[in-house]
Protein backbone atom coordinates (compact mmCIF):
# COMPACT_ATOMS: atom_id res chain seq x y z
CA UNK A 1 0.00 0.00 0.00
CA UNK A 2 1.10 3.69 -0.98
CA UNK A 3 1.79 6.23 1.82
CA UNK A 4 -1.08 8.22 2.10
CA UNK A 5 -0.80 12.41 1.56
CA UNK A 6 0.68 14.15 4.00
CA UNK A 7 -0.30 17.49 4.60
CA UNK A 8 2.91 20.15 4.24
CA UNK A 9 2.40 23.10 7.03
CA UNK A 10 4.57 24.03 10.06
CA UNK A 11 5.54 21.91 12.58
CA UNK A 12 5.14 23.40 15.72
CA UNK A 13 7.06 21.23 17.80
CA UNK A 14 9.87 23.30 18.36
CA UNK A 15 12.04 19.46 19.06
CA UNK A 16 10.49 17.94 16.20
CA UNK A 17 11.26 20.41 13.81
CA UNK A 18 14.59 21.21 14.47
CA UNK A 19 15.14 17.33 13.74
CA UNK A 20 13.20 17.11 10.93
CA UNK A 21 15.26 20.25 9.43
CA UNK A 22 18.71 18.15 10.19
CA UNK A 23 17.35 15.02 8.30
CA UNK A 24 15.68 16.50 5.17
CA UNK A 25 18.98 19.16 5.04
CA UNK A 26 20.89 16.74 5.18
CA UNK A 27 18.99 14.41 2.59
CA UNK A 28 18.33 17.64 0.36
CA UNK A 29 22.66 18.43 0.46
CA UNK A 30 23.13 14.81 -0.52
CA UNK A 31 20.82 15.23 -3.36
CA UNK A 32 22.54 17.93 -4.63
CA UNK A 33 25.99 16.30 -4.33
CA UNK A 34 24.37 13.24 -6.38
CA UNK A 35 22.84 15.19 -9.37
CA UNK A 36 26.30 16.71 -9.96
CA UNK A 37 28.07 14.02 -9.99
CA UNK A 38 26.24 11.56 -11.42
CA UNK A 39 24.85 13.71 -14.62
CA UNK A 40 27.60 16.41 -14.18
CA UNK A 41 25.77 19.32 -13.25
CA UNK A 42 26.52 22.67 -11.99
CA UNK A 43 24.56 22.24 -8.71
CA UNK A 44 24.51 25.36 -6.19
CA UNK A 45 22.59 25.00 -2.82
CA UNK A 46 21.86 27.56 -0.17
CA UNK A 47 19.97 26.67 3.01
CA UNK A 48 19.51 29.19 6.03
CA UNK A 49 18.32 27.66 9.22
CA UNK A 50 15.68 29.48 11.29
CA UNK A 51 18.61 30.84 13.30
CA UNK A 52 19.97 31.97 10.38
CA UNK A 53 23.21 29.19 10.50
CA UNK A 54 24.05 29.16 6.31
CA UNK A 55 24.11 25.54 4.59
CA UNK A 56 25.30 25.92 1.10
CA UNK A 57 26.72 22.93 -1.44
CA UNK A 58 27.91 24.03 -4.67
CA UNK A 59 29.78 21.77 -7.30
CA UNK A 60 31.74 24.55 -8.60
CA UNK A 61 32.70 28.38 -7.10
CA UNK A 62 29.73 29.78 -6.04
CA UNK A 63 29.51 32.85 -7.47
CA UNK A 64 30.32 31.93 -10.50
CA UNK A 65 27.12 29.78 -10.45
CA UNK A 66 24.98 32.60 -8.87
CA UNK A 67 26.65 34.94 -11.59
CA UNK A 68 25.60 32.70 -14.67
CA UNK A 69 22.08 32.16 -12.59
CA UNK A 70 21.80 36.19 -12.44
CA UNK A 71 23.01 36.01 -16.74
CA UNK A 72 20.19 33.13 -17.30
CA UNK A 73 17.49 34.88 -15.83
CA UNK A 74 18.29 38.44 -16.72
CA UNK A 75 18.47 39.79 -13.17
CA UNK A 76 20.73 43.36 -13.12
CA UNK A 77 23.85 43.13 -11.98
CA UNK A 78 25.10 46.36 -10.60
CA UNK A 79 27.95 47.72 -12.17
CA UNK A 80 28.01 50.90 -10.42
CA UNK A 81 31.03 50.56 -6.82
CA UNK A 82 28.34 52.56 -4.83
CA UNK A 83 25.83 50.44 -5.28
CA UNK A 84 27.79 47.10 -4.94
CA UNK A 85 29.20 49.02 -1.67
CA UNK A 86 25.60 49.02 -0.48
CA UNK A 87 25.18 45.25 -1.21
CA UNK A 88 28.66 44.84 0.61
CA UNK A 89 27.24 46.43 3.82
CA UNK A 90 23.79 44.70 3.58
CA UNK A 91 25.09 41.46 3.50
CA UNK A 92 27.45 42.82 6.44
CA UNK A 93 24.47 43.62 8.44
CA UNK A 94 22.47 40.68 8.07
CA UNK A 95 26.07 38.72 8.55
CA UNK A 96 26.27 40.43 12.23
CA UNK A 97 22.24 40.13 12.73
CA UNK A 98 22.71 36.59 12.55
CA UNK A 99 25.65 36.43 14.75
CA UNK A 100 23.49 38.52 17.54
CA UNK A 101 21.02 35.93 16.98
CA UNK A 102 23.29 33.01 17.46
CA UNK A 103 25.16 34.61 20.50
CA UNK A 104 21.07 35.23 22.41
CA UNK A 105 20.51 31.57 21.93
CA UNK A 106 23.83 30.63 23.37
CA UNK A 107 23.36 33.05 26.07
CA UNK A 108 19.43 31.56 26.69
CA UNK A 109 21.19 28.00 26.28
CA UNK A 110 24.14 28.81 29.05
CA UNK A 111 21.44 30.11 31.41
CA UNK A 112 19.19 27.09 30.88
CA UNK A 113 16.74 28.33 28.97
CA UNK A 114 15.03 26.92 25.43
CA UNK A 115 16.66 23.76 25.57
CA UNK A 116 14.05 21.68 23.43
CA UNK A 117 15.76 22.83 20.51
CA UNK A 118 18.76 21.18 21.26
CA UNK A 119 20.14 18.03 20.61
CA UNK A 120 21.61 15.05 22.52
CA UNK A 121 24.95 16.13 21.13
CA UNK A 122 24.46 19.71 21.28
CA UNK A 123 23.26 19.38 25.24
CA UNK A 124 26.68 17.23 25.78
CA UNK A 125 28.85 20.05 24.22
CA UNK A 126 26.96 22.50 26.29
CA UNK A 127 27.26 20.51 29.27
CA UNK A 128 30.93 20.39 28.87
CA UNK A 129 30.89 23.91 27.96
CA UNK A 130 29.77 24.42 31.29
CA UNK A 131 31.97 22.69 33.24
CA UNK A 132 35.27 24.09 31.88
CA UNK A 133 33.41 27.53 32.59
CA UNK A 134 32.54 26.85 36.62
CA UNK A 135 36.04 25.56 37.15
CA UNK A 136 37.46 28.61 35.46
CA UNK A 137 35.35 30.68 37.79
CA UNK A 138 36.13 28.55 40.54
CA UNK A 139 39.86 29.17 39.83
CA UNK A 140 39.51 32.74 39.76
CA UNK A 141 37.57 32.76 42.76
CA UNK A 142 39.86 30.75 44.98
CA UNK A 143 42.66 33.19 43.52
CA UNK A 144 41.01 36.03 44.56
CA UNK A 145 40.49 33.87 48.29
CA UNK A 146 44.29 33.42 48.45
CA UNK A 147 45.11 37.12 47.29
CA UNK A 148 42.72 38.45 50.14
CA UNK A 149 44.33 35.96 52.91
CA UNK A 150 47.80 37.23 51.83
CA UNK A 151 46.75 40.67 52.29
CA UNK A 152 45.36 39.83 55.96
CA UNK A 153 48.29 38.21 56.85
CA UNK A 154 50.76 40.85 55.59
CA UNK A 155 48.05 43.02 57.72
CA UNK A 156 48.22 41.62 60.54
CA UNK A 157 52.25 41.62 60.40
CA UNK A 158 52.27 45.21 60.21
CA UNK A 159 49.78 45.59 63.44
CA UNK A 160 51.90 43.26 65.68
CA UNK A 161 54.77 45.42 64.98
CA UNK A 162 53.37 48.94 65.72
CA UNK A 163 52.25 47.34 68.49
CA UNK A 164 55.81 46.03 69.33
CA UNK A 165 56.82 49.72 68.75
CA UNK A 166 53.98 51.24 70.85
CA UNK A 167 54.81 48.83 74.16
CA UNK A 168 58.34 49.49 73.79
CA UNK A 169 57.54 53.97 73.70
CA UNK A 170 55.38 53.50 76.61
CA UNK A 171 57.87 51.09 78.72
CA UNK A 172 60.58 53.92 77.59
CA UNK A 173 57.62 56.55 78.73
CA UNK A 174 57.20 54.85 82.36
CA UNK A 175 60.84 54.47 83.04
CA UNK A 176 61.23 58.14 82.17
CA UNK A 177 58.37 59.13 84.82
CA UNK A 178 60.03 56.69 87.26
CA UNK A 179 63.00 58.80 86.97
CA UNK A 180 61.86 62.18 87.36
CA UNK A 181 59.94 60.74 90.27
CA UNK A 182 63.20 59.77 91.88
CA UNK A 183 64.59 62.97 90.95
CA UNK A 184 62.04 64.91 92.72
CA UNK A 185 62.33 62.71 95.85
CA UNK A 186 65.81 63.24 96.21
CA UNK A 187 65.72 66.85 95.72
CA UNK A 188 62.88 67.48 97.84
CA UNK A 189 65.27 65.43 100.53
CA UNK A 190 67.84 67.21 100.05
CA UNK A 191 66.13 70.60 100.45
CA UNK A 192 64.61 69.48 103.77
CA UNK A 193 67.97 67.82 105.07
CA UNK A 194 69.07 71.95 104.43
CA UNK A 195 66.67 73.94 106.02
CA UNK A 196 66.75 71.57 109.17
CA UNK A 197 70.50 72.23 109.34
CA UNK A 198 70.06 76.12 108.81
CA UNK A 199 66.95 76.36 111.80
CA UNK A 200 69.60 74.18 114.05
CA UNK A 201 72.56 76.01 113.52
CA UNK A 202 70.52 79.28 113.79
CA UNK A 203 68.59 77.81 116.80
CA UNK A 204 72.51 77.41 118.19
CA UNK A 205 73.23 80.77 117.49
CA UNK A 206 70.62 82.39 119.75
CA UNK A 207 71.08 80.50 122.76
Amino acid sequence: MGRGKVELKRIENPTNRQVTFSKRRNGLLKKAFELSILCDAEVALLIFSPTGKAYQFSSHEMDRTIGRYRSEVGVYQPNNEGLRTMEVWRNEIDELKRTIDNLEATHRHIAGEDLTVLGMKELKQLERQLRIGVERVRSKKRRIISEHINLMKRRQRQLQEENTQLQKKVKLHELEEVGNANSTSTLLGLNACVSFQRFVEQDGADH
